[in-house]
């Protein structure tokens, strides 16, 4: 039986500097980039997150980015954390990303958890998500 948690998350924390330590918009177009980013998540999962993100910029306006992502609440009724691999594209003033949950990654009550989502993410406000999940049989 698979399971569907949809909610909102906020951006509560972004620190980006480019690979030589510059602010990341202290360098106009082409560039790489790594970003420390924390989140805060409501509905389907509630708790927090931190993200590592690496991007490469085209210009300031078009950037595809990975990541690895620790969520760390509640899903339902189960708690603990695990981590999801990010990888999208930033355009059009949007981040539009997948997620896949890392196998093996999940603790405590959220041990044998799998799935994936999306998410789109826009500069203002509560940004929503879908993640589709299951557990390993014997979870």
């Amino acid at each position: 039986m698979s399971h569907t948690a949809k909610g909102t998350f906020e951006v509560k924390g972004w620190d980006e500097k480019t690979w030589d330590g510059k602010q990341w918009n202290e360098q106009a177009g082409p560039k790489l980039t790594h970003a420390n980013v924390t989140q805060v998540f409501h509905g389907g999962i509630e708790g927090e997150s931190v993200v590592q993100f690496l991007m490469a910029y085209r210009d300031d306006s078009y950037a595809t980015f990975v990541g690895l992502q620790q969520i760390t609440g509640r899903i339902g009724a189960r708690s603990g954390s695990f981590v999801l691999e990010v990888s999208g594209v930033f355009e059009n003033g949007a981040a539009k990303s997948n997620w896949s949950v890392v196998g093996g990654s999940g603790t405590g009550e959220l041990q044998g958890i799998t799935g994936n989502g999306t998410t789109v993410a826009e500069h203002n406000g509560a940004q929503s998500f879908t993640l589709d999940y299951d557990f390993a049989k014997g979870t």
